[in-house]
């Protein structure tokens, strides 16, 4: 499954071209490396994504293409919730 479709099926990004834009802006990383909204998503990946002043780690469980709004919750385990003071003080590559 494509990153950008996942982060939107997910909810962990509300809509798909949002997720388009922050891959673009190489803000998701994907097991530690920077992904393209075109990058494939396998169960296991673990994927970060740096929003604003917060970065999240999640780890994927499962892959849907169209999962209910209660499901989407569990296509996925939060690893790590990071509150960013400055993202350019930060040190991460995000």
């Amino acid at each position: 499954m494509r990153l950008d479709k996942f982060l939107k099926v997910s909810r962990l990004i509300k809509r798909r071209t949002l997720a388009k834009e922050v891959c673009d802006q190489g803000r998701v990383l994907i097991n530690g490396r920077t992904a393209k909204a075109g990058s494939t998503v396998a169960i296991g990946d673990q994927i970060t994504i740096r929003f604003g002043h917060k970065q999240v780690k999640v780890r994927v469980d499962s892959l849907a293409d169209s999962p209910r709004k209660q499901d989407a919750g569990s296509m996925y385990t939060l690893l790590e919730e990071t509150a960013l003071e400055d993202p350019e003080e930060a040190g991460t590559p995000l």
